[in-house]
């Protein structure tokens, strides 16, 4: 379809409404073209799924059939995985055998199947169709059980598989590597996939302001692969406010799905908005074959930092403690002090020559210490290598007319007080080395909430404060690669309380991992 359809079409001949109390198995209104009035309607294969909302009602979640775009994407994406699967099982053993001269049995070659059996049955394949951000990294947990299991199945079949069975260094370097192999081939799988589909076309269900957070959020992303086409309002009292297009009103939304051929819904819904005409929108979504995904407003707050809980039928949320144990915070610490006394060690001939030529480059100390806010409010110098001249910070206050973070912080892209090195400094990430010694003392940790120089710090204010009771600040967090210092400061606020909710090592290596190519690209500014 080119360019845009208008909500209304010279076709429709009247509105598809919906009334809450309708039950679904009730013949609604339609909106068809003049010239299909008289044939009779297909009737769409509809399966029904019975969510419990009170012990006292029961409310049906209709699922209509998927466009065939959407179904071909889906596919594409599942058949991808799973040959990559099969390729990460079957050089996994071909390695192993080569390397320690295993002799395989010709029933190992069931092995490569079996892979695939036991991903089914552990939902690897079924996952991408219900997210929007379909990343390798997120689902390492499952791979690596996945990858425990197979090899523990190769382990104790003795001779069955390999003669002369596969011994305690064979069965490691084939867990290993076949856990390597799986997150490697799973994300060229992911990749060539997002290539060879067109983008998900998306809407917006809920008002301005909340699909414009929502929209900045996509566009920040660089995990989705979207195409946004507009919003449609819950209510005929939505104003047509905000940079997301209005495209429609909710009475016309069939049309609306329809019109831009529409393959997954956001339902954002604002503070306001009442919960059964939310209900009442994705009732009516599924009906139609959208995909739904749906941001609850407490969520915005806890996060993923919740356990599901059901009582005779009532579904509870435990939000989890906001905090680390006394167990946690040793792990945390030891993990630290590992990775910035090994840092250090590898890193110290090259910031040997980063100090020689910062002194060849300008006039001034190597280092560039800033009082910034530490744990429990107590401030502490933070150590970069100095990228710009010096008494830089005099300077400061003339520019801030050129200041492009906003929100009580301070950036400039093309910032005129950088040096020569500190250009390459910067655009590397290599100025951030020196925090190692930072993280040596106690002051930082590896993964935290964004230091704040202390004019920042103080726009935080009342029970926001608490970011920095958790743990002390990081060299890279959440923060960083959601957008470092483009992100508002009441966004990043939210953002630290998400990330002291729900802790965990793999968090800390996933936000490491994904820092790298961040940095790398100057993504965040």
């Amino acid at each position: 379809m080119d360019g845009k359809v208008p909500p209304r079409q010279a076709g429709l001949t009247r509105r598809h409404t919906v009334d809450k109390d309708t039950p679904l198995d009730t013949p609604t209104s339609v909106a068809t073209p003049r010239r299909q009035q008289h044939e009779a309607p297909k009737k769409p294969w509809i399966r029904r799924v019975r969510i419990a909302r009170r012990p006292s009602q029961a409310v049906e979640i209709l699922d209509g059939e998927a466009s065939r775009q959407v179904t071909a994407r889906n596919a594409i994406f599942r058949r991808l995985l799973l040959v990559g699967d099969l390729l990460a099982a079957a050089v996994s053993l071909l390695i192993v055998s080569l390397i320690f001269g295993a002799t395989l049995q010709p029933v190992s070659l069931l092995l490569i199947p079996t892979i695939a059996v036991i991903g089914k049955l552990s939902g690897v394949y079924d996952r991408d169709e219900y997210r929007l951000a379909k990343t390798t990294l997120d689902e390492a947990p499952s791979l690596f059980r996945l990858s425990t299991l197979l090899t523990l199945l190769v382990y104790l079949s003795g001779n069955v598989l390999v003669e002369g069975g596969f011994g305690r260094w064979d069965a490691l370097s084939f867990w290993a590597l076949l856990f390597v192999s799986l997150v490697g081939f799973r994300w060229i799988a992911r990749q060539v996939a997002a290539a060879a589909t067109d983008e998900e076309r998306c809407i917006i269900i809920g008002d301005a302001e909340s699909a414009d957070w929502l929209a900045q959020k996509l566009e920040r992303s660089h995990r989705t692969h979207v195409d946004l086409i507009g919003r449609v309002g819950l209510h005929a009292a939505d104003a047509d406010t905000g940079d997301i297009e209005k495209l429609g009103d909710f009475e016309q939304l069939p049309e609306l799905l329809a019109a831009f051929a529409v393959d997954r819904a956001l339902v954002a819904p604002g503070r306001d908005d009442p919960e059964e005409e939310v209900l009442t929108a994705i009732r009516l979504l599924k009906r139609n074959g959208v995909y739904v995904s749906i941001l609850p407003s407490p969520l915005e707050v806890v996060g993923t930092a919740i356990e599901f809980d059901e009582v005779e039928g009532a579904t509870l949320l435990g939000v989890r403690r906001h905090g680390l144990s006394r167990s946690s915070r040793f792990v945390k610490r030891a993990f630290d002090l590992t990775l910035s006394l090994f840092g250090l060690l590898i890193l110290s001939p090259l910031m040997a020559v980063i100090a020689i030529a910062i002194k060849i480059d300008s006039r001034g100390p190597v280092f560039f210490r800033q009082p910034r806010m530490g744990k429990d409010d107590k401030p502490f110098d933070i150590y970069k290598f100095r990228t710009m001249a010096d008494g830089a910070d005099a300077q400061r206050e003339a520019l801030a007319d050129r200041n492009e973070a906003g929100g009580g912080l301070f950036k400039i892209d093309d910032d005129p007080r950088i040096t020569k090195i500190g250009k390459f400094l910067r655009r590397t990430s290599l100025d951030e080395l020196p925090q190692l010694i930072n993280v040596v003392r106690g002051e930082m940790s590896m993964v935290g909430p964004r230091p704040l120089v202390l004019d920042e710090d103080e726009r935080i204010t009342g029970l926001d404060r608490s970011r920095l009771l958790v743990v002390p600040p990081g060299v890279t967090g959440m923060w960083q690669i959601l957008g470092s210092a483009r992100i508002p400061m009441d966004e990043m606020v939210k953002i630290d309380y998400l990330y002291g909710a729900h802790w965990s090592l793999w968090l800390d290596i996933k936000i490491l991992i994904r820092t790298v190519p961040f940095a790398l690209s100057k993504r965040g500014l």
